[in-house]
């Protein structure tokens, strides 16, 4: 009799050390900056994910035309080299970060990608649009990735990403050339003195093709812990297939319920988003998200040095997020800082951070418990064109 069990019992052991180690695979947590507007930076053990990372401010008066008067420009725009060089600095140096992910291709979501890939060698994943831009930049293609949907990206060991086709603020309506989805078919045109670029967003940055968001799932010791990241979105169509050039990729909510399924979840522990009353009411039921922390709330144009222009509020949103007992992360100043894990979202200091960058002081950050060597990227793609059907590419971060 004991013969027939010490094997079975060391397969349970074996079994359990292997669950156990796969789990393990990951950090155990994510340290999360918020940098403005939907800037954010993640640090997740070696591995440094920039997202967005907007950090010149082209002023408001050079645009001009279309129903947000942002189509037009008139004159190019060249990115601050010295703001974003100072804030990645103030992150560590170039070695901290490893991967550039923008959500849509607004000069004040990509704009500066560039400027990051040329200070630190990062791999940048993003629209075909945000692509071009950083090959106009003087970015070799090759270390840009496109992503069209439905993509499950392997970061790091433990590490993964899903991206979801989603789509931006605004309707076809009042501010079509914002709102409509619109990808660049060619790199474009910089200028020949400055080497700068027009950053309209009828001109050399649409939003690429609507927007992306993303699906951030980190395997640690304790369990998996994920997030989900957003940085614009519109009601009006949040139904309806996001379709660009005759291709038809899906409508926001179906894409994002698709990849929650494909991960098997039916929850995230933090939605990071832009989001008002009425998207919370769309969204809260599919992420049921444990807490929230909003971005783009910020504006546009005010300089960065010169700090959050007042902490974050919603009052008709923060009643909703009570309501389903959500965890509001309140930004109160740039460079504000929290770090999530499988236990849930708490804040950590970084003042040192702030008093190297914001001028105006250091705000206090708050959290509101409403109601109680080289890096891998795996891609799976989904089926883009029939030649391309179930491709699997292997990319190194160099």
């Amino acid at each position: 009799m004991p013969v027939l069990i010490r094997p079975l019992v060391c397969l349970a052991v074996l079994a359990l050390s292997t669950l156990v180690s796969a789990r393990a695979a990951g950090p155990a947590y994510v340290d999360i900056t918020w940098m403005s507007i939907s800037n954010l930076y993640y640090e997740l053990g070696p591995l440094g994910i920039v997202t967005d990372g907007y950090i010149t401010r082209i002023p408001q008066s050079v645009f001009f035309g279309g129903g947000g008067g942002l189509a037009q420009t008139k004159e190019a725009s060249v990115p601050n080299l010295a703001a974003v060089t100072r804030v990645m600095t103030a992150l560590g140096g170039p070695s901290k970060i490893q991967v550039l992910i923008t959500g849509h291709s607004h000069f004040d979501h990509s704009f500066d990608t560039g400027t990051w890939a040329k200070l630190t060698n990062a791999r940048v994943i993003g629209s075909k649009t945000t692509c071009l831009q950083t090959e106009a930049q003087k970015i070799p293609a090759a270390r840009c990735t496109a992503v069209y949907g439905g993509e499950r990206i392997q970061l790091a060991e433990g590490v993964a990403v899903r991206v979801i086709r989603w789509n931006h603020s605004g309707d076809s309506t009042s501010n079509p050339e914002q709102h409509n989805a619109v990808e660049l078919t060619s790199v474009p045109t910089v200028d020949p003195v400055t080497g700068g670029m027009h950053a309209g967003v009828a001109e050399a940055f649409p939003n690429g093709g609507g927007n992306r968001a993303y699906l951030f799932m980190v395997d640690g010791p304790d369990g998996r812990f994920t997030w989900f990241f957003q940085n614009s979105v519109s009601l009006g169509d949040i139904d309806a297939p996001i379709v660009v050039d005759g291709k038809d990729y899906g409508a926001p909510l179906a894409n994002l319920k698709a990849a929650l399924e494909a991960e098997r979840l039916t929850s995230v522990d933090l939605w990071i988003g832009s989001a008002n009353a009425a998207i919370a009411q769309r969204l809260l039921p599919i992420l049921s998200p444990k807490a929230y922390l909003p971005v783009h709330w910020d504006g546009l144009y005010g300089a960065f040095e010169a700090g959050a222009p007042r902490p974050y509020a919603d009052r008709g949103l923060e009643p909703i997020l009570e309501q389903a007992h959500v965890q509001l992360l309140r930004p109160m100043q740039y460079m504000d800082k929290w770090r999530l894990d499988k236990n849930g979202a708490r804040a950590l200091p970084n003042d040192a951070v702030k008093k190297a960058l914001v001028s105006n002081g250091i705000a206090p950050q708050a959290i509101t418990v409403n109601g109680s060597g080289e890096a891998g990227l795996l891609i799976e793609t989904p089926d883009q064109t029939k030649n391309e059907k179930n491709r699997r590419v292997q990319i190194v971060v160099q």
